[in-house]
This record gives C-alpha cells, sequence and structure tokens, in this order.
C-alpha cells in the first residue's frame, strides 16, 4: 500500500469512527428523551394518586365505603375520574429504543478482519467509501476554522517590516562593513605587523590551535631554543602523512606549473570540507594525487601508500585521522616556510581554479589563475577566519536589535521572541544588513585597489559574500513561495502535539 492509499485507507477508519460516535450521541439523546417521559409520567401518576388519596381520607371521615383496587393504578384513575366527572384517557407505551450499529473488534483481530468489518459496517449504514473521506470529516465550520489555521499559522508569508526594522538591520549592517575595513582590511602574506588587527589575531589563534592539537596526539613540545608553532609542524607533518603532497612541479613530472605558495589550493585533498575529504581518502586508497590545473582535474600516480587498519572501515577512518592531522599540520604553514608562510584554503575555494574563463588584468589571465595569485597572497583559511568576524558581528547584532524591537516596542513575551527559526521580518533584515555589510566592503575593495582585480579580490569580504548569497536566496525562496505550505511549522506542530498527547 503506497502512503496515500494508507493515509486514505486512515481517514476511512475516522470517518467511520467519527459515524459511530454521531450515532452514540443520537441514542443518548434518545434515552435522554425516554427517561425526561418516564420522569414526567412518574410525576403525574404522583400527583393523581396523592389527590385520589386525600379523596380516600376525605371519605373515610364521612363514612364512606371504597372499592379494594388491589392495587391497580389505572383502576384508581378511574375512580378518581368517576368520583370527579373527568375523563380517562389511556396513554400509549414508551417509545423503544434500537440498539446502535458497531463493529465487533477483539484484541487479537486481524488487520483484514478490520477492513472486512469496516466494509459491512460503511455499506450498513451508507458510508461511501470511495468518496474522498477527508471531506466529510470536519462540519463546515470546522472546515473553515482550520483553513484559517492553516492561512495564519502554516503558511510561508512575505515580510511586514515597518521603517525602524529596515534602519536598525541597515545600521547593524553598516557596523559589521567598519569592523571589516579598519579591522580585517586585505590579506597578507607576511603577516606581522604588515597584518590587519583581525589578521594576526586570527593567525596566533590558528598557531595555538595547531599546537594544541599536536600536544593532543602526542607532541611532547618543541626543543629548547625553537620556534614552539614550527616545532608542533614539523611533528604533525611527520605523524600524519600522505601520498599527495607533492610542492614543486617537477615532483608531478612536469604536467602543471606548482610551486610551494601554491601546491595546498592545487591539491583538492587540502581542501578543508567535503570535496577534501573525499579527493584525500581516494588519493590514499588508489595512491593517486588529484589537482587542479587549468581548470582541469589532473590525477598522478604515487608511490605505494599503506593505510592502517585490517578491514574497509578502519582503513577510511585511518584515512580520515591521516587527512586532519595533515590539514592541521599545513594550516600555520609549513614547518621550514618564511614569515607567515602558505595555509590551506578557505572552504570551497578550491573549486574556483574550474572557472578558467575571463581575460583579466595587465597580463589577461583567467579568473582561475587570478583565484591562485590571490590565494598565494595570503588568501587563506586564517584570512578567511579573520573576515567571519564582522560576518558574525553582524548576524548577531541584527537578531539581538530584532529580539529588543519584540519586546521593548511590540510588549511580546520574551519566550516569543527567540531569534530562530522561519521568521519573515528577520529574514528580511538579515538581507538588508549583510547586503548592507557587503556594499561597504564592495566600496571599500573598490576605491582602494584602483581596477586592479587582485587588489580587489585581496580586499573583498568573501566570507560576507557568501552569507549574503545565502540569505538573499532563502528571501527569494520565501517571495515565490508565500502563501505554500510551510512544512517545517506543520512538522514542528505535529511534535508539539505528539509531545502533548504523550504527556497526557
Amino acid at each position: 500500500m503506497n502512503p496515500s492509499d494508507e493515509l486514505d485507507a486512515h481517514a476511512h477508519r475516522l470517518r467511520a469512527q467519527k459515524h459511530q460516535i454521531s450515532a452514540v450521541e443520537l441514542q443518548l439523546g434518545s434515552m435522554s428523551s425516554a427517561l425526561d417521559e418516564m420522569s414526567a409520567r412518574q410525576a403525574e401518576d404522583d400527583a393523581v394518586l396523592a389527590e385520589a388519596m386525600a379523596q380516600a381520607e376525605a371519605m373515610l371521615g364521612q363514612g364512606t365505603v371504597l372499592l379494594d383496587s388491589g392495587g391497580d393504578t389505572d383502576l384508581v384513575l378511574e375512580i378518581h375520574a368517576e368520583l370527579s366527572g373527568e375523563s380517562v384517557s389511556h396513554r400509549g407505551p414508551l417509545r423503544t429504543l434500537a440498539m446502535v450499529d458497531g463493529m465487533d473488534i477483539a484484541p487479537d483481530t486481524s488487520t483484514a478482519d478490520f477492513e472486512e468489518a469496516l466494509i459491512a459496517y460503511s455499506a450498513r449504514n451508507g458510508l461511501d467509501l470511495l468518496a474522498d473521506p477527508f471531506a466529510k470529516l470536519m462540519s463546515a465550520s470546522q472546515r473553515v476554522a482550520f483553513e484559517r489555521l492553516v492561512r495564519e499559522d502554516f503558511s510561508l508569508k512575505t515580510a511586514n517590516c515597518d521603517r525602524y526594522d529596515y534602519m536598525l538591520a541597515g545600521a547593524c549592517g553598516l557596523i559589521g562593513g567598519l569592523v571589516d575595513v579598519v579591522f580585517v582590511g586585505a590579506a597578507s602574506v607576511k603577516g606581522g605587523d604588515e597584518a590587519s588587527p583581525l589578521g594576526r589575531a586570527a593567525d596566533s589563534v590558528v598557531d595555538s590551535a595547531v599546537r594544541t592539537f599536536a600536544r593532543l596526539m602526542g607532541w611532547k613540545g618543541p626543543k629548547e631554543g625553537s620556534d614552539p608553532t614550527s616545532s608542533a609542524i614539523g611533528w604533525l607533518e611527520r605523524a600524519f602523512p600522505v601520498n599527495y603532497d607533492h610542492r614543486h612541479g617537477v615532483d608531478v613530472g612536469g604536467k602543471f606549473r606548482m610551486s610551494t605558495n601554491n601546491h595546498h589550493i592545487k591539491s583538492l585533498g587540502h581542501s578543508p570540507d567535503l570535496v577534501g575529504l573525499f579527493f584525500s581518502i581516494l588519493d590514499q586508497f588508489c595512491n593517486t594525487a588529484n589537482f587542479v590545473a587549468d581548470g582541469r582535474l589532473i590525477s598522478v600516480d604515487t608511490k605505494d601508500f599503506k593505510l592502517q587498519g585490517s578491514t574497509v572501515a578502519a582503513k577510511i577512518f585511518a584515512g580520515f585521522v591521516n587527512w586532519m592531522g595533515h590539514l592541521f599540520s599545513d594550516m600555520a604553514g609549513s614547518s621550514g616556510a618564511e614569515n607567515r608562510g602558505s595555509g590551506i584554503p578557505i572552504p570551497f575555494y578550491s573549486l574556483l581554479q574550474f572557472v578558467d574563463v575571463g581575460s583579466f588584468g595587465q597580463h589577461r589571465q583567467t579568473f582561475a589563475t587570478i583565484a591562485v595569485r590571490v590565494f598565494e597572497q595570503g588568501y587563506d583559511m586564517r584570512h578567511g577566519l579573520a573576515m567571519s568576524v564582522p560576518v558574525m558581528l553582524t548576524e548577531v547584532l541584527t537578531r539581538i536589535t530584532w529580539v529588543a524591537k519584540q519586546w521593548m516596542v511590540h510588549k511580546r513575551p520574551l519566550s516569543e521572541c527567540m531569534p530562530f527559526g522561519s521568521i519573515p521580518e528577520l529574514r528580511r533584515m538579515l538581507l538588508v544588513s549583510h547586503g548592507s555589510l557587503c556594499m561597504v566592503d564592495v566600496g571599500d575593495a573598490a576605491l582602494r585597489s584602483g581596477g586592479d582585480l587582485i587588489g580587489f579580490l585581496l580586499r573583498g569580504n568573501m566570507v560576507a559574500w557568501v552569507r549574503f548569497g545565502y540569505v538573499s536566496l532563502t528571501e527569494v525562496k520565501a517571495v515565490v513561495a508565500a502563501g505554500s505550505l510551510d512544512i517545517e511549522a506543520v512538522d514542528a506542530h505535529l511534535e508539539m502535539e505528539l509531545a502533548r498527547l504523550l504527556n497526557c
């Protein structure tokens, strides 16, 4: 039985159940009416009997002889009527109540027997099992109330923001943009004093993370007089070797140009994302190394590389650990690198090498080549961490201002002002705030780069662009789907109702 037929079957059962409930309610009404009629007759008989007894006592007092009725109430009534000069009206019998129809179901009744009983019950009571069962489950008023509930609570809506919402969102984006311009700035390959304040902080955080990870993996610390970060990197390089760590074009047989400044972006196994994980495990299993050059995927055979583990699952886990450990060894540059060194790319940044189109700059290079050159000048994951700060600041400020406005201006309870989920007004405010951030960032990058694409990209905040693109797509989707059913809201409501029923 497919899901649609199964849903219809449940609806038919509910319809039969509803019919039974209606029949029982009708029968209870008939029983109540019969009991009321019996009570009325009983009261009438009691009144007549009381009056007859009073007359009898009066006749006894006068010495009149009475006939013994032998407990016959009708005879008493006839005598009373004769004495009173009234005519006797004989009442008919009480109406007989019919039995309520039902289905004989036992705990051990099978599904097939239940369906047969349901069909028989429906046939006896005129229930059409071929008609749409949902059309008869609710009354007209219930249907109107349900449609209103769906329209108000379970439909995707467009935002209903006022001018203050837009002003607050724009201000949050402006603050994030100023932080991006002043504290992030352009990527730097040298680091140190040449780097921006957040750039230096990101480098320091990554260095500390590399040392912490190395200690967790068994590193005993640096030798006396050596740099602790370089020592930790060297130890990780030896502890987590991989077969795709080629550094020069000669290492791959001269198939493409590569250097220590760009081998982390050209090797897909060095990408800290799902793409990198896939190619890392693939390379370790197949003794290959996959690179991107000139917009093409190039595979190079490597020497035999044996993963630890006796089963496929164990080898995959060993490959994952190798990939993770090797990423940490390259995250802060290599052990022998000067200055800041070449880190690993921002997640999914390596895929830009497949965009081998266009002709830019003085040397008329493609966009893929431009992306590699930008990476070579310090646009790596450490700079990505620095770029994420103004983006997160904009996000948090926007959500906080929305909560404050709902609570303080609209007087909503704080429990109803949680800035999560699909809230149309909050979604629109995030679009405006991240759009404002991107406008400030793009304007600053355009002015300071002087028309140079590499300079523009070095100052551009790609994290902000990706976030703005995501909220833009979300808003477009909401506008297009306005009025349709919000599946997430329905699921949440059903989960809440199920929890309530289980707790009853």
